[in-house]
């Protein structure tokens, strides 16, 4: 994995907005529409494509394909694993009945309606899991590598979901023990975690709920969610086997993007689990109100040997802008506490988690990456005292 050895590196946390066509043929496809399916994946390698261009224009160091192929960084998944069934239950949103909404309830009951996740198919497990993803996975593999073909960039990674948010949305009707079906996910998700980093990519693994499950139920408590995270990571880790954890990125987010968000889960109350989990990067919100302070947690805490920050310095929070020399000064922050090599820029979350997310338009994702790379301009030179 690479280290901002000379300069400090940027990246960012995934999705991508998808072109106007390419959302209408993946919404078809989500209806169960019949489609020209040579036709849909020559769209998406050229969605990829121009995607890792854009990325390249924009001075990223670190591109991805931008999550072309997936109607979401989540839902993508119950096309690859067996043991799952369409359900019949109501297609609520997982956070309806968090802490948050409890609390601000008119400002969500927008959100609610209006969200693309609303929509999505739910599904249940009624039989033993087993990965059947790999022609799936080959597939972004291949459209990624033809991508970067001429292309410099310094790396590139390929999202992945974490067992425990297949868990989280869909319902176990089959294994005796919540235990045992989030460890029969981790063993199916390993197929893919490992095909990705066999083809020569980062992994980056996407865990919101590993610091979001304090929201969803407004019973829970901190030392809940702290028992329940322990088992969670212990199940990433176990699908993570065998896999160097130098080619494995965690991020990690609080689900909700627009909103009041006082309940989000204090990094401090979590981060020594956080560190646990066997990777070589570590990519969290940083760049919003809610938790730009954060950055004096990391003062306390000892990192794995060889580990590295990807703070967020810009936000998905907000469609405001950031300037580069506030980008900058986060940057330096974090510098300053872990080292400048130990620090690659990043942003708090992806840009269009779920395919025909309005938060931020397309137009406001580019600058605000354009803004991630100017601050690290800027934050090089205030840290290596040149360009």
């Amino acid at each position: 994995m690479k280290r901002s050895s000379d300069r400090i590196l940027t990246t960012h946390a995934g999705s991508l907005p998808r072109p106007p066509d390419l959302l209408e043929t993946a919404r078809r496809k989500a209806a169960g529409q019949r489609l020209d399916r040579e036709a849909y994946a020559a769209r998406v390698r050229q969605a990829v494509a121009d995607v890792v261009q854009q990325q390249v224009e924009h001075g990223l160091d670190i591109v991805d394909d931008g999550e072309m192929s997936k109607p979401s960084f989540i839902t993508y998944v119950t096309e690859r694993l067996a043991g799952f069934t369409p359900s019949a239950e109501a297609g609520e949103l997982p956070w309806a009945g968090s802490k948050e909404v409890l609390a601000f309830p008119d400002y969500y009951a927008a959100t609610l309606r209006q969200s693309p996740n609303a929509g999505a198919a739910r599904f249940v497990c009624t039989g033993p899991i087993a990965y059947t993803g790999l022609a799936h996975a080959q597939a972004d593999i291949a459209n990624l590598k033809a991508a970067l073909a001429g292309v410099r960039v310094e790396e590139a990674f390929l999202p992945a979901i974490s067992p425990s948010n297949v868990e989280g949305r869909q319902r176990n009707a089959y294994y005796k023990t919540d235990e045992e079906y989030l460890f029969a996910i981790a063993d199916a998700m390993h197929e893919e975690y490992r095909a990705i980093v066999a083809a020569g990519f980062l992994l980056q693994i996407d865990d919101p709920r590993l610091v979001t499950y304090y929201i969803m139920d407004p019973r829970s408590t901190v030392d809940d969610c702290r028992r329940w995270a322990e088992v969670r990571v212990e199940a990433l880790n176990h699908a993570l086997r065998d896999i160097p954890r130098d080619r494995v990125r965690f991020h990690t987010c609080y689900s909700i993007n627009m909103g009041p968000r006082v309940h989000d889960m204090e990094l401090k109350d979590v981060v020594d689990i956080i560190v646990r989990v066997r990777a070589g990067a570590y990519s969290f919100e940083a760049a919003n109100p809610r938790h730009e302070h954060e950055w004096r947690v990391w003062k306390d805490v000892t990192l794995p040997e060889g580990a590295l920050l990807i703070p967020g310095v810009i936000t998905q929070s907000t469609v405001l802008v950031e300037h580069p020399q506030l980008v900058a000064e986060r940057i330096v922050r974090f510098a300053d506490v872990v080292g400048r090599e130990n620090v690659v820029a990043g942003a708090d979350c992806g840009f269009a988690t779920f395919a025909g997310s309005t938060e931020i338009p397309p137009a406001v994702a580019w600058a605000k990456l354009r803004a991630l790379t100017d601050g690290a301009r800027l934050a090089t030179k205030a840290l290596w005292g040149r360009p």
